[in-house]
């Protein structure tokens, strides 16, 4: 991991789940995700304790390591010893109101086993069977019920996720495998475990240069920093480049939060974060020119030593 990646992800690391999902809320502390544009939280269920659960991809499993569809969090580290899962594991405790398993997918024919928010305090806690009464695939539209009640229009193996306020969503798988070696089928998909491990989602990567997300969200760096992913985009366009951010998702899409010894804008003092344009680094035109008239020193750094996987050359402005 570069040097510039390693500053970048002091900002952010463990809560991401919090902000995408039928509309989770969103956790304080340096770099988690907002649910909402104003960052407050939304009266729809939010993952507990977080874990990021590993990247894989075209049906193979990945480390397993790391973010309410669709959030980010607290401060993320470059030497973690992995160890089974890279930030926090809980899933060796199951909540005792889950019905079934959402990896083992072991629900009578005809059904599936889906996460729900089973005492309405806006958390996913515990899974349960229901019946599965459409196909859709991962990506394709959906209508859910709520989250009290799990039932979708999505196939088995897929829940609706990113759910208005009328219901409508989109179709994410769920990781097959288990919570140690999660697998996703979809490509350019990395595992999310969150929910005292009834979540399970296989959100697809992405490519910030191209912000090619689904309607309202924005491409940012996972936490882990293996890949980029879609989250919720709580900007509401009111996170320019050098503006003071404290959360992955609150700067404009084709930026992101970035730690403050990245980025050090002069209106950014005192804040966790700045938002930093992302930038082509193979040829960078003058994407960062007014930054760096604003903060010498300021150029497209490459985010990463290696390639990353559906997605360019991304950079960030950024002083080496």
């Amino acid at each position: 991991m570069s040097r510039i990646k390693r500053q970048v992800y002091i900002v952010g690391a463990l809560l991401w789940l919090a902000s995408c999902g039928p509309t989770a809320a969103g956790s304080g502390g340096s770099d988690s995700v907002s649910s909402t544009q104003d960052g407050s939280s939304s009266e729809t269920p939010t993952s507990s304790a977080t874990t990021v659960a590993g990247s894989s991809s075209a049906g193979t499993s990945g480390s397993v390591g790391t973010s309410e569809g669709t959030s980010a969090g607290t401060s993320a580290t470059s030497d973690v010893e992995t160890t089974g899962c890279e930030f926090i594991c809980d899933t060796d405790m199951p909540s005792s109101n889950d019905q079934c398993d959402v990896f083992a997918q072991d629900c009578p024919d005809g059904e599936k086993c889906v996460p729900f928010d089973s005492d309405g305090d806006g958390a996913w806690d515990s899974a349960k069977c229901v019946e599965v009464t459409a196909d859709g695939e991962h990506g394709d539209p959906c209508e859910s019920e709520g989250a009290q009640s799990g039932a979708d229009t999505c196939a088995k193996g897929h829940v609706c996720w990113n759910v208005d306020e009328d219901g409508v969503g989109v179709c994410v798988a769920q990781c097959a495998g288990t919570p140690e070696q999660p697998v996703c089928a979809p490509s350019c998909t990395s595992c999310v475990i969150s929910g005292d491990g009834v979540l399970n989602l296989c959100f697809t990567g992405c490519d910030p240069l191209a912000q090619d997300c689904w309607g309202g969200e924005v491409c940012i760096p996972e936490p882990s920093g293996d890949r980029y992913v879609c989250v919720l985009d709580a900007s509401g366009g009111m996170g320019p480049a050098g503006t003071p951010c404290e959360f992955a998702n609150v700067c404009n899409p084709g930026l992101m939060c970035a730690n403050t010894a990245t980025l050090p804008h002069p209106a950014c003092g005192g804040a966790l974060g700045c938002c930093a344009p992302f930038c082509n680094f193979e040829q960078p035109g003058d994407t960062c020119a007014a930054l760096a008239q604003e903060v010498p020193g300021v150029e497209c750094v490459p985010l990463s030593d290696e390639p990353v996987e559906c997605a360019g050359p991304v950079g960030l402005c950024s002083v080496p």
